[in-house]
């Protein structure tokens, strides 16, 4: 399991580049950002190397945020790569709350996900790895 920032984030222009600046200014450098937004708000989710400096900061410019756990599935670039995964995930009665997939350096993409029952899915890395598919460690991000 990896770390990920949730910050909730008025819809007023100019907030996520303002965001962006408070992370940047703290030397923080994010692997992956995904935006789901509802009449009022966003929900701005953020990958990156020192989410403990990153929550500090946020929160010291007024920001509204989170750190939770999220898993982090190497997938192979390439038609088809998610849907193996998921298809494995449900095979292992992995249930899914949201995910959002990234590129890697290493050429593969990324699926970030949460997942409903954290327990389940650590029991469950065996299988993905048999599977071929990484889980992948904070460290292998940055």
């Amino acid at each position: 399991m990896i770390n990920q920032i949730t910050v909730f984030l008025e819809n007023d222009r100019g907030r996520l580049a303002s965001l962006c600046r408070c992370l940047a200014d703290a030397g923080i450098n994010m692997s992956a950002l995904s935006i789901a937004d509802t009449t009022d708000y966003g929900l701005v989710r953020i990958i990156c190397n020192e989410a403990e400096d990153a929550k500090a900061a946020l929160d010291k410019a007024g920001y509204t945020s989170t750190i939770t756990k999220v898993a982090a599935i190497g997938v192979p670039n390439r038609p088809g790569g998610l849907a193996e995964l998921l298809e494995t995930l449900d095979d292992a009665d992995i249930d899914i709350e949201y995910g959002y997939c990234f590129s890697h350096q290493d050429g593969n993409a990324v699926f970030a996900l949460k997942v409903a029952d954290p327990g389940k899915a650590a029991s469950a890395v065996f299988k993905l790895e048999q599977a071929g598919f990484k889980v992948m460690s904070q460290g292998e991000l940055d």
